[in-house]
């Protein structure tokens, strides 16, 4: 494993603004998205559910994942966030899903995409202009690809605004990944255990699932040697 002080020094200077991000979906470079159900999703819904049904799930930089829908068909209600209108439009339109927009007026330029049926709302603006007051909390979070896509400097803001969406019992699945940061300045950014305890552990257990590889031609381009994808739960210290 890498020395997590590698990654601060290496990595803390990066910083993708929301224009960067914009034109990413501008210019089709979004590797970051997956065409089908993440398979960590998949293998550990049951963890997030915990027996529940219906439950309010959280996107965090949402994107146009396919989860949100596959979710939603459960009977689950799903909000997301993301900067991108495109990558919410063409969510929608991928998954043949009619939807009204309509401006949030607790958030400056913020927008709200809403499926017809009700049970999806992608709000289109800055992560760190969402709150539990315009959003609501939730019972379930699924961060695939947010945490480790937040400039390295702004993870203290992120988790600011992201513990206060926690519900009580909330279960909230973090996806991590692990590789040489002195080999690739990200993102995906390298986010150590030794972070989430100083980011998480104050409020918050946190708890492996299951760390897989995923080391495939991609991170082989990007100059690293190994690359692995690190599945948590976190839940409120006051739930046990």
């Amino acid at each position: 494993m890498s020395d997590p002080s590698e990654s601060i020094k290496t990595q803390q200077k990066r910083v993708l603004s929301d224009d960067d991000w914009n034109k990413k979906w501008e210019t089709r470079n979004i590797g970051f998205h997956v065409e089908r159900v993440h398979p960590l999703l998949a293998e550990f819904l049951n963890e997030m559910q915990n027996g529940r049904t219906k439950l309010s799930i959280f996107f965090p930089l949402c994107g146009k994942a396919v989860d949100m829908k596959w979710l939603a068909d459960m009977g689950h209600t799903i909000v997301g966030v993301d900067v991108s209108e495109l990558g919410i439009k063409e969510f929608f339109t991928e998954q043949n899903i009619l939807y009204t927009e309509e401006a949030v007026p607790e958030i400056p330029g913020g927008k709200v995409f809403k499926s017809a049926s009700g049970n999806i709302s992608l709000y289109c603006c800055s992560i760190y202009n969402v709150s539990s007051s315009v959003i609501g909390k939730f019972d379930g979070i699924w961060d695939r690809g947010a945490m480790v896509a937040v400039n390295p400097r702004d993870r203290q803001r992120y988790t600011s605004v992201m513990l206060p969406l926690m519900a009580e019992d909330c279960r909230y699945l973090l996806v991590t990944c692990e590789y040489n940061p002195k080999l690739y300045k990200g993102p995906p950014f390298y986010v150590p255990e030794s972070e989430l305890e100083h980011l998480l552990g104050p409020s918050c257990h946190f708890k492996l699932l299951k760390k897989i590889d995923e080391f495939t031609d991609v991170q082989k381009r990007w100059g690293l040697d190994f690359f692995s994808s690190n599945l948590y739960l976190i839940t409120h210290k006051s739930q046990s």
